[in-house]
């Protein structure tokens, strides 16, 4: 048996997340059916390195699974894209490693970036795929307010409700906020994420950008340990899960 690792890019708009569900198409689901494909003998599982929620993106998700027959990294990845046509799920690299890896167990940090397009004019491509916001956003300040958030603090304001994590306790390794033309980008870093985190910070510093909260708001919510203080939780859509690293 062999185990491989698989960097993963996808448009999230059509699943209700990375995980397997009864409720809908997943990606998860989609590779493990391209899997049963080429190895209908083989009960194959694809482990990602986290779950996105229904609609959100990924640039570099990574997985592995474990595969019974002779096979190389090259006829691995394009056996998969070939039965994925025609989802939106394109398997970017396949590499061989241990049994000791493992997608989920073995991260060190896993990073997100959050698109959002600042301009009064609707998107014209790409709809699903980036936050429209036509308020005109101070960066500056969203990025001050965010600073508030790096380090290791209690983040049960920006946790889901049905949050599964067994603490609400996470350390934010990086939370920056960039102007990129007519796009703010959110990027942000920690070992693990809390259910909706990125989406509910995202949403509270849209908030300090239009001039609706101070930063200090910001940090007051956070103190408050209250999901009831949540100033706004952004839609999936602007949502990219863009690397993890081992």
């Amino acid at each position: 048996m062999q185990r491989f690792k698989l960097t993963i890019e996808y448009d999230g708009r059509p699943y209700v997340g990375w995980q397997r569900q009864d409720n809908g198409p997943s990606v998860q689901a989609a590779i493990e059916d391209a899997c049963a494909a080429f190895a209908p003998n083989e009960d194959i599982r694809v482990i990602g390195s986290g779950r996105t929620d229904a609609g959100v993106h990924a640039l570099g998700q990574v997985a592995h699974l474990d595969l019974d027959r002779p096979m190389t990294p090259d006829a691995l990845q394009g056996a998969l894209n070939y039965h994925l046509k025609p989802e939106p799920i394109s398997i970017l690299a396949a590499e061989a490693v241990d049994a000791e890896f493992s997608a989920r167990f073995s991260a060190l940090k896993r990073h997100y970036i959050y698109k959002i397009l600042n301009r009064r004019a609707p998107p014209s491509f790409g709809k699903g795929l980036i936050w429209h916001v036509k308020a005109p956003l101070d960066h500056a300040a969203m990025h001050e307010a965010a600073q508030y958030l790096v380090g290791q603090h209690d983040f049960t304001t920006f946790r889901h409700a049905r949050c599964q994590a067994k603490s609400p306790v996470k350390t934010m390794d990086y939370l920056t906020v960039e102007r990129v033309g007519e796009e703010v980008h959110i990027h942000a870093g920690a070992r693990s994420f809390l259910h909706h985190q990125i989406r509910s910070i995202t949403g509270t510093l849209k908030l300090v950008g239009e001039g609706n909260w101070s930063p200090e708001d910001v940090k007051a919510a956070l103190d408050a340990q209250d999901r009831s203080r949540l100033g706004l939780n952004a839609p999936p859509d602007g949502l990219y899960f863009r690397k993890v690293e081992f």
